[in-house]
């Protein structure tokens, strides 16, 4: 997987100048020759060789709130008749039309329309007319002819994956459910959603089996079987178990989950009857890419799996299980290594950090460093029931934590905060990561949420973000 890089020289300034008040038909920019087409994209006069077209993405500084566009909007806009944000009916001043994609992650009042060629996860998405550039292809009503030079694999299919964070569904959350005799209700609010993305995985922080005794008493969680049926119903592909609660009944309510997870279709990683088992990879393939998933447990309770005994993968490594294990860390890596080389794009999901705290601790970063150097292309956190920054290493991404999806920690606003990661693939290429903020509700369900109620979540994570997420005035306060 690689990162998509930097626009065509001039090309803002091309279509700026041949954008007018008479311009082309809705929904077709002007041509990079300032000449329209009225073309199917794709299509060519006879005798001639095709000129694929792609869209013309509007990109702004990834710290922005969500911004949809009418079509006169963001014609106007390209053309240089819009000149504030206030315009756009977004705050900030003056605003800025530039080509390229650095400079909208370097300026706050910079907006790039670029060939969505150009288009990585550092910078937002503008939609028009409630459509993507990247998830939209074929819909989005603007278009530029492709950048010459470009590489027909850029424009492969689209492959887009949802990932939440923590999901508990026992305890009061199975009490409830059980009460109201629906087990996928948590997961209803949400269920469209999550099924919509061609692959969704998430952290099962609960067990679904109470073959043994509780090992932490009431923190042992444990739930329903029957919650399977309202997960496969919400699009889940993958379930991460390396955790520390997949243990919380013993061994063999251990087994018991994992085999009771396969078994509805869903791929369980992390955990396993042994150390081989627990280390191997769910592999999903989609349009023709295969997008591999390891996990990791680093904060302890669920016994390590061995060579012949069950258990979780782990790292140990700060806060609880003692200073970082080189020894951990490279068989980890090595699981990586192997993992590259038949999957597309590598998905590492880590059980790690501090509780109750925005701020991951250094060997998060450390150790997510240290796994994309073995071939990660994505590292995607949980354990710490907030949210946590976000960063690229390598031009790949790293999500420290997506706080809280489904539990009923409803004692604070952090922990009742989280956010769905949105991620869009052209092939084995990440276009876009998108986080989109979610609250649980008195009923432990979560929902989307925009406006203020989404600011503040996202301002949690843009506080211990690294660059560009982060920025002098969500720096967060020492």
């Amino acid at each position: 997987m690689r990162v998509s890089g930097i626009a065509g020289a001039a090309l803002l300034a091309v279509l700026v100048t041949s954008c007018s008040p008479a311009d082309p038909p809705a929904g077709k920019a002007p041509s990079a020759s300032a000449s329209v087409s009225n073309q199917t994209p794709g299509s060519a006069t006879p005798g001639t060789p095709a000129q694929p077209e792609v869209p013309l993405a509007l990109v702004m500084h990834p710290t922005r709130s969500p911004l949809d566009l009418g079509l006169a909007q963001a014609r106007a806009l390209v053309a240089g008749r819009i000149t504030t944000w206030a315009e756009l009916g977004a705050d900030g001043g003056r605003l800025h039309v530039v080509d390229r994609i650095d400079d909208v992650a370097r300026d706050l009042d910079a907006l790039a329309a670029i060939p969505a060629t150009a288009v990585g996860p550092t910078v937002r998405v503008v939609t028009v007319d409630h459509r993507h550039p990247l998830r939209d292809r074929d819909r989005y009503p603007l278009t530029v002819p492709a950048p010459v030079g470009t590489d027909p694999a850029s424009l492969s299919p689209v492959t887009t994956v949802a990932v939440v964070g923590d999901v508990m569904l026992g305890r009061r959350v199975g009490r409830a459910l059980a009460a109201e005799g629906n087990f996928a209700a948590a997961l209803e609010p949400t269920r469209r959603r999550l099924a919509a993305s061609d692959i969704t995985a998430g952290n099962l922080e609960s067990t679904l089996s109470t073959a043994g005794a509780p090992r932490q008493g009431g923190d042992s969680f444990a739930a329903d079987p029957r919650v399977l049926a309202g997960l496969r119903l919400a699009g889940f592909d993958v379930l991460s178990l390396a955790n520390n609660h997949s243990g919380d009944f013993g061994l063999r309510a251990l087994i018991d989950t994992v085999d009771r997870v396969a078994a509805a279709r869903i791929a369980p990683v992390g955990a396993g009857r042994n150390l081989n088992r627990a280390r191997q990879p769910a592999v999903v393939e989609r349009n023709g890419i295969k997008f591999g998933f390891l996990a990791f447990n680093a904060i302890g309770e669920t016994p390590a799996a061995g060579r012949d005994t069950p258990g979780a993968a782990r790292i140990r490594m700060p806060p609880r299980t003692g200073p970082l294990n080189g020894t951990d860390l490279r068989a980890m890596q090595a699981a990586v290594r192997r993992l590259n080389a038949k999957a597309d794009v590598v998905v590492v999901l880590p059980h790690w950090g501090d509780q109750y705290t925005n701020r991951p601790v250094p060997e998060q970063r450390r150790v997510a460093r240290a796994l994309i150097d073995a071939g990660a292309d994505l590292i995607v956190g949980g354990h710490p029931h907030w949210v946590q920054g976000i960063e690229l290493y390598r031009d790949r991404l790293i999500a420290h934590s997506l706080g809280n999806y489904v539990f009923d920690m409803d004692f604070s606003r952090p922990t009742r905060e989280g956010v769905i990661l949105e991620l869009t693939f052209w092939g084995s290429d990440l276009k876009a990561a998108e986080l989109i903020p979610v609250v649980i509700g008195s009923d432990f369900a979560p929902r989307v949420v925009t406006g203020a109620a989404a600011d503040r979540i996202l301002r949690r994570i843009w506080q211990t973000s690294g660059r560009p997420f982060s920025v002098a005035r969500f720096a967060a306060p020492r």
